[in-house]
Parts: structure tokens; C-alpha cells; sequence
């Protein structure tokens, strides 16, 4: 299989292949790996173009922003030694990484540049958009649920179906007498990462949870602590903290999410237009 020489070239083939195949390129069947080289080929040749533009003359990327993205993408791999090993089978040193990112970085930061020309979005834009997608703006009956686990593993004395059964009958009998009690007992018991926040699960439509808890759930009443139930995780106990009824979203709530979706999409389109027109550029 040929190996790219060119290290933009071969940080763009490795983008494509983990996001097309989430493979390494050398991994890839013949037929993806030409088409991830393509791609690659197809991309460098556009950032060219968009790095040629006179909108790129004060385009630069600060050293510290180039410096975290990449803390960040080393922070994906278990070692250093496991990165620099990952650029090596494709064909990419530190160096060459680096001045590869810088690129992208930089062609991001002249389409946001290119972006600014988007037209303003009006408060009558806003409200034009709220009144012709109504759809949009239904909001389902929510719960703010906390939740207690125990988990079965018979691997672990304390974990045994009749070990956890005991534990999580104790608790929910202890919560039967005090529901105020909740947040501690979760602290103290649960065997879930929610535990550090009281066992808030957070605010949640129908069918998040596993089907038992969620149909146990949208059964409660504001303040009411369920029975015992169980899913694959283990036994729960759970609280419905508040009820928030379906309904519609203002014009008011809605407008911050309306405006910043218009100006994103006619920010897209003002940067394609562009793009468009340095393609057809002789």
C-alpha cells in the first residue's frame, strides 16, 4: 500500500479513516483507503486555495492555541510513546503533526472570519422562524429523578442478589420513613457516579431510562420515592424530585436557541458561497 509523503496530506487521510471507518489508514481495505486519499487530496487542495485568499493575510493561530489542541488530541492515547507510535504508521513525525494542525486551525479561523459577513439576524427574523416552526418548540413532560443503585455481582459477598437485595430493602425502607433523607443515602450507598450529586439523574423525558425505571418513574408524583425496582444495572430506589408539564416554549425562552441556530446556518452559508466561489476561481 503507497505511503503519503506529505504530512497535511497524511493528517487529513488519518482524520478521514478514524471518522469514515475509525481505523488507522494503514488498517483500511484497499477500496477505503483510496477513498480516504481522495478525500485527503481533495481537502488539502481546498485548504490551499482558502490559505491563498487574500481573507488569510492576518490569519494567524496563537502558540497557545496550538499548543492545547494539541495537549488534546495527545490526551486521547494511553502514552506519549502511544502517540508518537500512531504517527510513525502514518507517516507523520511531531513536527509535521503540529504544522498540520496549524493549518486546519488556521483555515478554520478564516472561514469563522469569512463567517462574520453572515447577514444580521432581526428580532422579526426571530419571530418569523418561532411562528412558522411550532413543532420545534414542544417540549415533553419532563422528571427530575434521582436515583439509589445497588449493584448484583456474585463475585462480591456485599453484591449477591441476596446481599444487594437486603442492602437496597433496608435503604428503601429507611426512605419510606424520611424521603428528605434521599441525597444523604445516596452519598452514603450508591453504587452509581450520581451518588456524588445525590443521585440526580437530571431532567428527563420518557424513555431515557432503562424501561422498568421509566415506567416507574412517570408514575411518581412530585416527592414520591418508588419501591424497590430492577434493571441490568441492579436495584434502584427513585425519587421524582418535580414534574414539568408538556407544553409549548415561549417566544421569549425560545428566542436565545432560535437566534443562535439562524446565525449558525446563515453562517454556513455565507462560508459555502465563499468556498464556492474560490472553487471557481481559475
Amino acid at each position: 500500500m503507497p505511503q503519503v509523503i506529505e504530512s497535511g496530506v497524511a493528517y487529513l487521510a488519518l482524520k478521514a479513516a478514524q471518522k469514515l471507518y475509525g481505523k488507522i489508514p494503514d488498517a483500511l481495505k484497499p477500496d477505503e483507503f483510496e477513498r480516504v486519499q481522495s478525500m485527503a487530496q481533495q481537502q488539502h487542495q481546498l485548504e490551499t486555495r482558502v490559505l491563498a485568499a487574500p481573507e488569510a493575510r492576518d490569519a494567524m493561530v496563537p502558540p497557545a492555541t496550538l499548543s492545547a489542541a494539541m495537549d488534546e488530541i495527545r490526551g486521547r492515547y494511553p502514552s506519549e510513546e502511544d502517540f508518537f507510535s500512531d504517527l510513525e504508521r502514518n507517516g507523520l513525525d511531531e513536527a509535521g503533526f503540529a504544522a498540520a494542525l496549524e493549518r486546519e486551525l488556521k483555515v478554520e479561523a478564516i472561514l469563522e472570519k469569512v463567517g462574520t459577513r453572515a447577514a444580521h439576524i432581526s428580532d422579526m427574523d426571530v419571530e418569523l422562524y418561532y411562528h412558522y416552526h411550532p413543532d420545534q418548540f414542544r417540549r415533553p413532560e419532563t422528571r427530575l429523578a434521582r436515583h439509589i443503585l445497588i449493584t448484583i455481582n456474585e463475585n462480591i459477598a456485599e453484591n449477591t442478589r441476596v446481599a444487594a437485595r437486603q442492602r437496597i430493602d433496608a435503604i428503601a425502607a429507611r426512605l419510606a420513613k424520611e424521603p428528605q433523607r434521599f441525597e444523604e443515602q445516596a452519598l452514603k450507598h450508591s453504587e452509581c457516579p450520581t451518588a456524588l450529586d445525590g443521585g440526580k439523574l437530571g431532567d428527563l423525558p420518557r424513555g431515557k431510562l432503562f424501561p422498568e425505571l421509566d415506567k416507574a418513574l412517570f408514575e411518581l408524583n412530585a416527592g414520591e420515592v418508588s419501591g424497590v425496582l430492577e434493571s441490568e444495572l441492579g436495584f434502584h430506589v427513585l425519587r421524582c424530585d418535580v414534574i414539568t408539564e408538556a407544553g409549548v416554549l415561549s417566544l421569549s425562552q425560545a428566542r436565545p436557541h432560535i437566534r443562535k441556530l439562524m446565525e449558525q446556518k446563515r453562517k454556513r452559508v455565507c462560508q459555502q458561497a465563499w468556498v464556492k466561489q474560490l472553487l471557481e476561481k481559475k
